[in-house]
């Protein structure tokens, strides 16, 4: 009965990307709302679990921010390199590589394996928190499938890619729970992954999706949507 989790989220996660195809025409749109997800998960739900494991494990927070500036740093060398290589500065924002797309792609596939893992290592502390946890992930997957199909379209990859990528994002989670059957993780490589992870939300949100969404003249409606999706966020972690 347990499996049940991961296969919701793993709905809610196809959802969310199947919603951004069909409406890829409002882009602009749902990259303002993404953007605001993706700060909105860093700032109340990645960050507060990494301080949890420091302050549970007495892991390093030096080695935490460190982990956190290279996934910042990464990624901004790999579109400096790959990206901007044929293109002056100022029209840097014009020239997007598709494998920025997937390498983005391949790390929210990552989180999401992580999303099974927290559910399956839920339940083997107890049925409510595995269930608590599991309802938290299925609530906020949805935006993660927005995520990903956003990120590999505003990298120039095609649909046919992009629904490729989606499906390997929705059966994460499912891969993720069934490894905490035979696998027992330790944490301080689940803490280091979670730094590194929040560098490189912080990169994307900031430098990829709301420069791009902001591309269009519907501004306000944009700055709208981009609170929204923080608040969104907020209200999940707070309420579930």
């Amino acid at each position: 009965m347990q499996i049940l989790f991961p296969i919701l989220t793993s709905i809610s996660t196809f959802t969310g990307g199947l919603f951004t195809i069909n409406f890829k025409n409002k882009l602009h749109l749902i990259m303002g709302f993404a953007g605001g997800v993706i700060l909105g998960v860093v700032c109340f739900d990645v960050l507060p679990a990494i301080i949890e494991l420091i302050n549970k494990n007495s892991f390093s927070s030096t080695y935490a921010m460190i982990a956190l500036i290279s996934g910042f740093l990464i990624f901004h060398i790999y579109e400096k390199v790959f990206a901007a290589h044929y293109s002056h500065e100022i029209n840097y924002v014009e020239h997007k590589h598709p494998q920025v797309g997937v390498l983005s792609a391949l790390a929210l596939i990552i989180y999401s394996l992580i999303d099974g893992i927290s559910i399956g290592l839920g339940f083997k502390v107890s049925q409510s928190i595995g269930i608590f946890v599991s309802l938290a992930i299925i609530s906020y997957d949805f935006t993660d499938g927005i995520n990903i199909v956003t990120l590999m379209l505003l990298n120039n990859n095609t649909v046919k890619k992009s629904r490729i990528f989606l499906f390997f994002d929705a059966l994460a989670p499912i891969v993720g729970f069934l490894v905490t059957t035979f696998l027992d993780i330790p944490n301080y490589y689940i803490f280091l992954y979670l730094s590194f992870f929040a560098g490189f939300l912080i990169y994307i949100s900031a430098s990829d999706i709301l420069p791009q969404a902001h591309k269009n003249k519907d501004s306000f409606k944009i700055i709208g949507l981009t609170v929204f999706g923080i608040i969104f966020i907020f209200l999940i972690t707070r309420v579930i």
